[in-house]
């Protein structure tokens, strides 16, 4: 039985939310909960709560959102004051001071969504996905001063489902790393885990996504390939080409049975169904899109009223001549 501890919980986005909730269940004491300030959200940038702060007010927790931490000395205060048994550390969007790092009595303790070394950085479910893993999982960790570098602590392994968009994969492991987290704790207070130093020859990274990563090169990917970067890559930056010049996001894609050759970004309908031609012989099937400034589609009704020929291909201007 472990005695309840005092934390401070570190966290931002709604993948940080079921931890924080299973640490109160499990009857610790969450003495602050620290996330990033608020920020505008959408067209209209709307200024908006980060998940954990909705929650933790909603639970009467004690909230701070510095801009800074690195030179923050009215934080630092207060930490110190405050004198916690563990930080726990669920994507809070930075890397941790050295002073905050030797603070509390067991360390900080970070929930990873990948199993580590492979995958560290800011997106590492997304790239799981792009890169086509069967299995990804949880790490508890250490934190150092480095990236997702610190000694290993627990993991647990989930495979990835075919379905599995990186919206599902979050979900998933949101709630199956809380209570990896409260184990963790339980497992530092009594002394039972030792942890493991990180495998650098293992080591990948898992870079934060840019908008241009979600452009589809037919030349480069086979269609598997730009599925998995689709899968991945949901619900930003997504997937998109051109058509006209003007952009064309793939809302749903799954590579096709279709076999031969083509020029890398050729367009072939089939049975109403539209085909891409990809890297290797292979081809995507595009089920549903939207142009710009249109509504999204199936490809039958996409297809509706437009000429396909031999020359018709993504990613070209003036690629599809309408009837």
């Amino acid at each position: 039985m472990v005695r309840p501890l005092r934390l401070v919980y570190c966290g931002t986005p709604d993948f940080a939310v079921p931890t924080l909730h299973a640490l109160l269940a499990a009857g610790h004491e969450i003495a602050l909960v620290i996330t990033q300030p608020d920020r505008p959200v959408g067209r209209k940038q709307t200024m908006t709560a980060p998940a954990v702060k909705m929650h933790a007010q909603q639970l009467g927790l004690s909230v701070e959102q510095p801009e800074k931490i690195r030179r923050n000395e009215a934080l630092q205060q207060r930490l110190e004051q405050l004198a916690p048994d563990a930080m726990v550390v669920v994507a809070y969007g930075r890397i941790l001071p050295e002073w905050m790092l030797r603070l509390p009595r067991l360390g900080c303790i970070n929930l990873h969504g990948s199993l580590l070394p492979r995958h560290r950085g800011a997106a590492p479910i997304q790239w799981a996905l792009a890169m086509g893993d069967a299995v990804t999982g949880n790490t508890t960790m250490l934190l150092d001063e480095g990236l997702d570098t610190g000694p290993i602590l627990l993991q647990q392994m989930m495979p990835i489902a075919p379905e599995h968009t990186a919206v599902e994969l979050f979900s998933l492991l949101a709630e199956a790393g809380a209570p990896l987290m409260v184990e963790t704790l339980a497992g530092l207070a009594n002394g039972t885990i030792a942890p493991q130093r990180q495998d650098e020859s293992k080591a990948t990274v898992a870079r934060l996504l840019e908008r241009e990563d979600g452009r589809m090169d037919f030349a480069a990917y086979t269609a598997t390939q730009l599925w998995n970067r689709w899968r991945g890559f949901q619900p930003w930056p997504g997937a998109f080409t051109t058509w006209q010049g003007k952009k064309l996001i793939a809302h749903r894609v799954r590579p096709a049975e279709q076999a031969g050759a083509a020029v890398a970004g050729r367009v072939m309908a089939v049975d109403q169904r539209l085909l891409v031609a990809c890297a290797a012989g292979t081809w995507l099937e595009m089920e549903e899109l939207q142009m710009e400034g249109r509504n999204r589609v199936p490809a039958k009704e996409f297809l509706r009223g437009t000429t396909v020929s031999a020359e018709t291909r993504f990613g070209d201007a003036a690629s599809f001549s309408e009837v």
